[in-house]
Formats: C-alpha cells, sequence, structure tokens
C-alpha cells in the first residue's frame, strides 16, 4: 500500500507576495497609458495634416492688339424731308388712291378733288381765248385793208391809228385769254393731289366725300410724307466734344456708326452732315446730325440708336477678359502666374470693352501669364500648375495658342484695328 502525499497549501506570506506584484503590474501599465495619453493630447488631438494637392489653373498672355477709340452718343432718327399733303383748290374728295403707310413715289396720285366746276371754267376760258383770237383777227383784217388805201388819201390818219390800236388791244385781250386758260388748266391739273415727293405716307386726315378747303397755309391737311432714304440721326454733344472737335479737325463728311436698341453692332453707317453754329447756353450741349442710307426703309423717324464717332485715332492696347478680373474692395486685379509657378495680384486700370474683352490702360505687361480660368483655386502667394491657353476676342480657349486671333466686329467705345 503505497501513501500518496496531499498537496501542499501555500504559505502566506507566499500569497502576499504575488498580490504585490500583481499591483504593482497593474501600476506600471496605467502609467504608461497616461503618458501616452498625454503625448497624443500634446500633439493636437490628430495627426499631422497631409499637404494639400496643387491647383490646376489656365494661363495666357494679354491680347496685345491696335484699337480704334470712339466717343458714343445717343440720339434719334429724323426724316430728311417732311412734307405736308395739303389741297391747291377748293371741292370734295371723290377719291383716295393710297393705303395708309404705304411707300409712295412722287408724282403718284393720292386724292382726287371733284373737277367738274373746274373743267366748267376751264371751258369758259378756252371759249373767251377763241372769242380773242377772232377779234384779233378782225381788227388785223380792218388794219390791212386801211393801210393799202392810204397811198389813194382814201383813209385819214387818225384812222390808221384807231385801227392799229384795236390791234393791240386784240392782241392784248388774246394773252389775257390764253392765261385764264393756262390758269383754269392748272386748276384742272389740281383737282388731282400727287404726292410731292418719295417716301413714305401718314394716314389719310380726309375721307372721299368730304369738302376740303384750298389754298395756302389754311389749306385742309390730307396727310403727310417723310422721306426714307437718306434719314437724319440727330444728337447733342457736350461743351467738351465741340471743344475737342474744332482742335482735331472734325468736319462734315467725318464717319460714323450707328446700332438700333435691339442690335449688338454697330451696322449702320453715315456720315456727320450738321453741327450747330453755337451751344445751347441752358444746357451746354450743341445740336449735331449725321445722315444715314436708309435702303430698305427699316429707320423711321422717332427711332431711338446709339452712334460713335472715332476722335481718338489708333493705339496698341492690351486686353483680357472680364471673367479674369477681381474686385478687391475699391481696386481691379488681375492674378498672374510667375515663372516659379506663383501667384501674384497686380493692381490694373480698366479702359472699354472691346470685342468682348476688357483693355487694360495700365498695371499689367504683354508679358505676363494671366489666369483665365480657375481663379477659384488660385491665392496670391501659393504655387499653381499652369496650363498655356489663349485669349481670342469674343471667348477664351485653353490650349489653342497656335491660331491667330481674328478681330470681330462688335464693340463699346473702342475697336480692334487691322
Amino acid at each position: 500500500m503505497e501513501w500518496v502525499e496531499a498537496p501542499r497549501a501555500p504559505a502566506e506570506s507566499e500569497v502576499v507576495a504575488d498580490e504585490r506584484k500583481s499591483r504593482r503590474g497593474w501600476f506600471v501599465a496605467a502609467l504608461l497609458a497616461a503618458i501616452a495619453v498625454a503625448a497624443w493630447w500634446m500633439s493636437g488631438g490628430s495627426p499631422a495634416p497631409a499637404a494639400p494637392p496643387v491647383a490646376t489653373v489656365t494661363v495666357a498672355q494679354p491680347l496685345e492688339r491696335q484699337i480704334t477709340e470712339w466717343d458714343e452718343f445717343v440720339g434719334r432718327f429724323s426724316a430728311t424731308n417732311t412734307v405736308e399733303v395739303r389741297p391747291q383748290v377748293s371741292g370734295q374728295i371723290v377719291r383716295v388712291h393710297f393705303t395708309d403707310g404705304q411707300y409712295v413715289r412722287r408724282g403718284a396720285p393720292l386724292f382726287t378733288i371733284d373737277a367738274r366746276t373746274f373743267r366748267a371754267a376751264l371751258a369758259e376760258a378756252q371759249a373767251q381765248e377763241a372769242g380773242a383770237s377772232s377779234a384779233l383777227a378782225l381788227s388785223q383784217a380792218n388794219l390791212a385793208r386801211a393801210e393799202r388805201l392810204v397811198a389813194e388819201d382814201a383813209v385819214a390818219a387818225t384812222e390808221i391809228d384807231r385801227l392799229r390800236a384795236e390791234v393791240r388791244a386784240g392782241q392784248a385781250a388774246l394773252q389775257a385769254a390764253r392765261a385764264a386758260v393756262a390758269s383754269r388748266t392748272i386748276d384742272v391739273g389740281f383737282t388731282t393731289v400727287r404726292a410731292p415727293i418719295s417716301g413714305r405716307i401718314s394716314d389719310r386726315r380726309i375721307d372721299a366725300g368730304n369738302l376740303v378747303s384750298g389754298g395756302g397755309a389754311a389749306a385742309t391737311l390730307l396727310t403727310t410724307i417723310n422721306a426714307v432714304d437718306p434719314v437724319y440721326f440727330e444728337f447733342t454733344g457736350s461743351e467738351a466734344l465741340y471743344l475737342k472737335a474744332q482742335r482735331e479737325g472734325f468736319s462734315r463728311g467725318t464717319a460714323v456708326e450707328i446700332r438700333l436698341a435691339d442690335e449688338p453692332d454697330y451696322r449702320w453707317h453715315g456720315t456727320l452732315d450738321f453741327t450747330d453754329n453755337g451751344l445751347d447756353a441752358a444746357s451746354g450741349t450743341i445740336r449735331a446730325r449725321a445722315v444715314v442710307a436708309n435702303e430698305g426703309g427699316l429707320l423711321a423717324p422717332g427711332l431711338f440708336g446709339r452712334m460713335r464717332l472715332a476722335t481718338g485715332g489708333t493705339r496698341a492696347a492690351l486686353l483680357v477678359p472680364d471673367t479674369a478680373i477681381v474686385t478687391d474692395q475699391t481696386r481691379k486685379q488681375v492674378l498672374v502666374v510667375g515663372d516659379d509657378g506663383t501667384v501674384a495680384a497686380r493692381t490694373v486700370e480698366l479702359g472699354p470693352q472691346v470685342n468682348g474683352l476688357r483693355v487694360i490702360e495700365s498695371g499689367l505687361r504683354v508679358s505676363d501669364r494671366v489666369i483665365i480660368t480657375g481663379l477659384q483655386m488660385a491665392v496670391p502667394g501659393q504655387q499653381v500648375r499652369a496650363e498655356a491657353g489663349r485669349i481670342t476676342p469674343g471667348a477664351v480657349r485653353p490650349d489653342d495658342a497656335a491660331s491667330p486671333a481674328k478681330p470681330v466686329s462688335r464693340a463699346a467705345s473702342a475697336t480692334l484695328t487691322n
């Protein structure tokens, strides 16, 4: 029979030693965790951010072109000739020969007045002419017979004188009768009222069946006619314009361009026709006028238009799109990219708009690389990646720097000049 020794219980001292070792381990682990938390909090609580990607923008050099400077005016068109149509004889209107608003040519019949009384008066005058002619023929025959008897002393000299006076009176009577016939003939012609000029006619003020009075300024107004080709463009200029015109030699015949309210381009061309001989003291302006061809008849009196007059000659200018210009409070700036890719702001002075581009008067060089797209991603002082683009009149196209720019026709107060 074998004896098995029962396991021995740990001594009290050993148990106490194990507990102390366990507490020491937990304390060290807690200390290390606290040190790690403190280091994390002191570092800002998050890892360092990664560097942002470099923005990509499109750049182009300013467009350098010769421009023509213009002064702009507003005005209205007017007819070169306006005529009030009035009858020259009185009577009843029996017929109207035109449609309101149509184009009529000079000499075209417009109204017909009852001509019966005038034809009767003409017939009477013609009869009187015939009577005067017969009386003159008789007087001439009597004088011829008396002159043949003078040699035989059969007729007294006083009789000869009387017969000669009768012939002269007969001649005068015949001339008066002929003048009366001519006058009555004219009156008959006046019963047809004709267009005195070619142009656009207004509406009729008198209908058929009404009586009209003729002759003089008090005659009945029948209608009006406006000449349509050419037309005038009337405008007013300032005292400064007058002085500039005098010093630079603007005169009659200077070219002008005009556009209507709904037109983007200056498609109407004319010449300066008239400048008044003095300024209005109340407004300080001077009246002026241009004459414009109107072959299609579109330009009507009273129509509003904008006119430009070439006053500044031509000069070289730098142009950029308006979308490349930013506003910093009251300053206008463009962003440029340097050789090292750093963005810089340039304060510029703006000029007029030309063909969809803005003239830069100062602050920019022709060699500058202007940011034309991607402005929202460009910050002065930061670097960007620049891609080549091109500035063209009316458009901005990236990656198209090889083809030349072509000027177009639209302009405000300056235009591109070939």
